[in-house]
């Protein structure tokens, strides 16, 4: 019988890493983030603070901004769906799956969403050097309004921008209880078709 290879010290790095990420990750989304320390996030998963500021130098804003770069991956899967997504022209069928993926996410994972978006942050938006994963989300919102994300024109970005902030008020007007949620299915036919006008 052949003994299966022991761990690395990378491997056991990667996988403590992401430990204490999920576990940030659902301590927030529990009891938002100003329930979540260092000492009662070591608590939780049986780490020592040394060993989590070994991981996070800067403590819990890392582990935020870290939680916040998992979000951004899974928010651009579900906005982006499974289907081949063509370069050109508004596709009303990706811009409905941004739309609806975009609400969904910031309904279902709020505090992740909040690091993302709404509290101070270190992640670096809007530039060249940001994290790959914002990027891939941007590159979302870019072909939903029928831009190309390889090569985007200024009007793809500045388009794909007043979507996020078309969405973003949106989700956070839902969630302070400001516009009543039995009527997100007819604001989000007026995106839908504010954005298919702007392509015409």
């Amino acid at each position: 019988m052949v003994k299966p290879a022991a761990e690395t010290r990378q491997q056991q790095l990667t996988r403590r890493h992401g430990r204490i990420v999920s576990a940030a990750r659902e301590m927030a989304e529990a009891s938002g983030w100003d329930g979540v320390t260092t000492r009662r996030l070591a608590d939780a998963i049986g780490y020592s603070q040394p060993v989590l500021y070994g991981h996070f130098p800067q403590g819990k804003a890392e582990i935020m901004a870290a939680v916040a770069q998992v979000g951004f991956v899974e928010m651009a899967a579900l906005m982006s769906g499974d289907g081949a997504v063509e370069q050109h022209g508004v596709h009303v069928d990706l811009l409905r799956r941004v739309v609806e993926g975009y609400l969904a996410f910031a309904t279902q994972s709020p505090a992740t969403y909040d690091a993302m978006f709404s509290l101070p942050t270190e992640l670096l938006f809007a530039a060249p050097e940001s994290p790959h994963e914002l990027r891939a989300g941007f590159d979302v919102l870019v072909l939903a309004v029928g831009g190309d994300a390889a090569a985007p024109r200024p009007a793809d970005g500045l388009s794909a921008e007043l979507l996020w902030s078309t969405l973003h008020g949106m989700a956070m007007l839902e969630r302070g209880g400001r516009v009543r949620t039995q009527d997100r299915t007819g604001r989000i036919e007026g995106v839908l078709e504010l954005f298919r006008s702007r392509s015409r």
